[in-house]
């Protein structure tokens, strides 16, 4: 498992973060982001998973995030400016699948290896 701090994600770009998230899921590694990403980086990072998904290699990734905390205008909560998840928690899809999520807690089952 990788935990990875905010200050390390700030400095990078969407893509960069990305590419870092896919390269370690696909090695079978579970990724913690301190800081979550933006609705556009998670869209992104879908994106470029369903491209990559290999049936025999990578079987895509579980994405779960705490919701974002209340904040910012009003048109800014309604197109998701500006916001993102607090922490971000993304593994294989065959080895992490959430249980349970609320506000406070994710609760997942991880298995190694399938």
């Amino acid at each position: 498992m990788d935990l990875i701090s905010e200050e390390k994600l700030e400095n990078m770009t969407s893509m960069e973060k990305i590419r870092l998230i896919l390269d370690k899921v696909k090695t079978g590694k579970i990724v913690v982001l301190e800081s979550g990403l933006t609705p556009d980086e998670e869209v992104r990072l879908i994106e470029m998973t369903m491209t990559e998904i290999r049936v025999d290699e990578f079987s895509g990734i579980e994405i779960e995030s705490y919701p974002s905390k209340k904040g910012g205008s009003f048109l800014d909560r309604i197109f998701g400016k500006g916001l993102k998840g607090r922490m971000t928690v993304i593994g294989p899809a065959n080895q992490i699948h959430t249980i349970e999520k609320d506000e406070f807690q994710i609760r997942t089952k991880v298995s190694v290896g399938d």
